[in-house]
């Protein structure tokens, strides 16, 4: 089976998901599942389909409720894993990926949308701000130019110290849609999720380090159909092969359609908005998160 998913997390509980060249460890935090995987060979890279490097996941089946007190604490724990991945010191450039079009890929491009950017105040701001920008270079379709070509021109000319590449992603699990957060210094595909496969943004590409982070916002309809079949099958059969024959029915049929919630707009706004809390509190460490929700509202 095409395990197409932006998740490596999910991808580690799938057949090759483990053994040789995979590092798992995973932790409980009050209602929150945090999960790091270090992919650490190129032969472990090929088998789960993903780069080698560092996954940083946090699972919260609540996310999408939390109050606005509860996703505080969410951006300060996501702010301190970035800040470990993160280069010190630097500029730091933010992209924030997809198409602004349509909600369920317009996470990156909300996110850039609550980002303190402070690179062109140089001369004028407090030393201990970290200079910041952040643009939204669109999607292929509506600019004409892939999103790599133009980043790397960007790159080139503003020198960063790292990329923060912010983006939707695609899940293999309905019950992610709207509740992971994923961190990883790999880079990304943009598309990759979805089958749309694009010129990577990587540090192989730009030469600097690429963080990515995204949250699922879109399921394929066959994941959907295929948890449902194993339900049906699962209580004539033993799980193994009610979940053999689910992927064999499932293999027949459509694969290309994506499922995102019908809530997706309100979904999308206060995700985008923990997440732009979350980059501000790791780029600018001096400044408490009570001062940033201050100097963007």
């Amino acid at each position: 089976m095409n395990y197409r998913t932006d998740l490596a997390m999910e991808r580690t509980v799938y057949p090759g998901g483990t053994g040789a060249g995979v590092s798992i460890q995973t932790q409980q935090d009050g209602e929150a599942v945090i999960t790091w995987v270090h992919i650490q060979t190129a032969a472990a890279a090929k088998r789960l389909g993903k780069p080698e490097g560092t996954y940083w996941t946090m699972m919260h089946p609540k996310l999408p409720i939390l109050t606005p007190e509860e996703r505080i604490d969410i951006a300060r724990q996501v702010s301190q894993t970035l800040r470990i991945m993160l280069p010190p010191q630097g500029d730091v450039l933010v992209l924030g990926l997809g198409n602004r079009r349509m909600t369920a890929d317009a996470l990156g491009d909300r996110v850039v949308s609550g980002i303190l950017v402070t690179r062109h105040l140089k001369d004028e701001m407090n030393p201990s701000l970290r200079g910041v920008c952040a643009m939204s270079p669109g999607v292929l379709g509506v600019t004409g130019v892939e999103t790599a070509e133009l980043t790397l021109g960007l790159v080139q000319r503003l020198k960063p110290a790292a990329v923060l590449v912010v983006d939707a992603l695609a899940a293999m699990e309905t019950d992610h849609i709207g509740t992971t957060i994923q961190l990883t210094d790999t880079g990304i595909h943009p598309g990759s999720g979805v089958g749309n496969h694009r010129q990577g943004i990587t540090q192989e590409v730009l030469h600097v380090p690429v963080i990515a982070m995204g949250i699922p916002m879109v399921v394929y309809a066959s994941t959907i159909v295929r948890d449902a079949l194993k339900t049906i099958l699962s209580k004539e059969k033993d799980d193994e092969e009610a979940c053999e024959m689910a992927e064999h029915l499932v293999g027949q049929a459509m694969t290309d359609l994506v499922v995102t919630p019908r809530n997706i707009d309100e979904l999308v706004a206060g995700l985008a908005d923990m997440l732009a809390l979350s980059i501000n509190s790791a780029l600018q460490p001096m400044v408490t998160l009570d001062e940033l929700t201050h100097l963007l509202h």
